[in-house]
């Protein structure tokens, strides 16, 4: 990285932590949290192509950044189609898999844990994901739920690993299972190097990348891939302690995860999509009991490790503000789909920034001017206690290039100072 690049990398980073901090910056930023068809579609490249050609699907994510002017390398949520297929993936559907191929990709609802499976999943959750929840979810993974597969401690040792796991090893179906990981492997590598060689090279030109990691919340955990919204919503009621059990228990992976994010790409930034704690999926005493307690500590733990937390509130929050009003201040980068902009100033100003909340509507359907007025509208109200642009949603795949630049045009023309 030459010395200019270097000084427009610590300029970018120095602003967003500026605006985290609550001190006003230079000016204020445009930071799509998420980018996923929109920089190939502009380029006609299919929904299919963007998914298997990883090099082809991070260059295009390069020239929309320079393009239309992004502060910050935004997360590319596109994924790996080929790692998609290797393993047969049940849970997501892709373009060119069992999708046409200008589909979007779309995630599979289902109860992937029954509800009569909680004591059995509570008492030896590895146990039970490898062996129920693997098979469900891959097809390349089936072999595993039709061999009796011993409790991993049985393999503690040498004498049982070589008596009791190698019958295990050798049976057909793990063969299969086996060769299905390694092409996976490959798979994921391939990605992984694609990325990491964008993110180098996105570097040199002196953009740092958004996030250096993701997470859910453990609610969030057990409903999107364990019980589905269906099975969540429901155990609230029904099976409320086993419920509050399985969030628990998922609630250090959920740290652990953003941690390892944080550790292996360098970057102090996680981002935490937030799918059920919205007041149009459960009522507030089912928040204050099973969402609130691990969100909040998920929150706290990263911020004590230096690390600083965009949770991504989808839905509306804005009867979730007295809680967020006690998040520590100055260290949450706050991403936003629908919420009530001034009591999110009056109860939550003077505690996180405001980052998006710009209707992906106007992007796809509007006029630029119109754009342009809702981007000042926020910049007069949040534009001296902390704002980074953005739709409510990251940068739609159908949005109008004309509207996407101008986003950068509204930050240009009233967001300097």
């Amino acid at each position: 990285m030459d010395s200019q690049a270097s000084a427009s990398y610590a300029e970018r980073e120095k602003r967003f932590a500026d605006i985290v901090a609550l001190r006003k910056p230079d000016r204020i930023p445009l930071i799509p949290m998420v980018v996923q068809y929109f920089p190939t579609t502009i380029k006609g490249v299919s929904k299919r192509a963007a998914g298997f050609d990883n090099a082809l699907r991070y260059r295009c994510t390069r020239e929309a950044t320079l393009e239309f002017g992004w502060d910050l390398l935004p997360n590319v949520g596109v994924l790996p189609s080929a790692a998609l297929d290797a393993l047969g993936i049940k849970q997501i559907r892709w373009p060119g898999g069992d999708l046409p191929d200008d589909a979007d990709f779309q995630f599979v609802e289902n109860e992937w844990v029954r509800d009569d499976e909680y004591d059995a999943f509570l008492q030896d959750p590895n146990g039970f994901t490898l062996s129920r929840i693997f098979p469900r979810i891959a097809a390349g993974l089936s072999g595993l739920g039709e061999i009796p597969l011993p409790p991993i401690h049985w393999l503690s040792n040498a004498y049982t690993m070589l008596s009791v796991g190698s019958s295990v090893v050798a049976a057909p179906q793990i063969r299969k299972v086996l060769e299905c990981l390694l092409e996976f492997s490959d798979a994921a590598e391939a990605n992984l190097a694609a990325y990491r060689a964008h993110v180098a090279d996105m570097a040199t030109m002196g953009y740092p990348v958004v996030s250096g990691g993701t997470t859910y919340t453990a609610f969030d955990w057990v409903s999107d891939f364990f019980r589905g919204l269906r099975g969540g919503s429901l155990d609230i009621y029904r099976h409320p302690d086993k419920l509050l059990a399985a969030v628990e228990l998922m609630h250090p992976m959920s740290v652990g995860i953003a941690l390892r994010g944080v550790r292996a790409s360098g970057i102090p930034r996680v981002m935490i999509p937030l799918h059920r704690g919205a007041d149009n999926f459960m009522n507030e005493e089912a928040f204050e009991k099973f969402y609130w307690p691990t969100f909040r500590s998920l929150i706290e733990t990263l911020v004590a490790e230096g690390i600083t937390p965009m949770p991504v509130f989808e839905g509306n929050y804005t009867s979730r503000l007295k809680y967020l009003a006690q998040l520590p201040a100055g260290k949450v980068a706050g991403h936003f789909d629908r919420i009530d902009r001034k009591k999110f100033k009056e109860m939550c100003g003077d505690v996180m920034c405001f980052w998006g909340n710009v209707p992906a509507s106007l992007l796809c359907a509007g006029t630029p001017q119109q754009v342009k007025d809702d981007v000042k509208e926020l910049i007069d109200l949040f534009g001296d206690t902390g704002l980074i642009i953005d739709t409510n949603q990251g940068m739609p795949n159908e949005a109008k290039p004309e509207n996407a630049m101008a986003l950068r045009e509204a930050a240009d023309e009233y967001g300097s100072f």
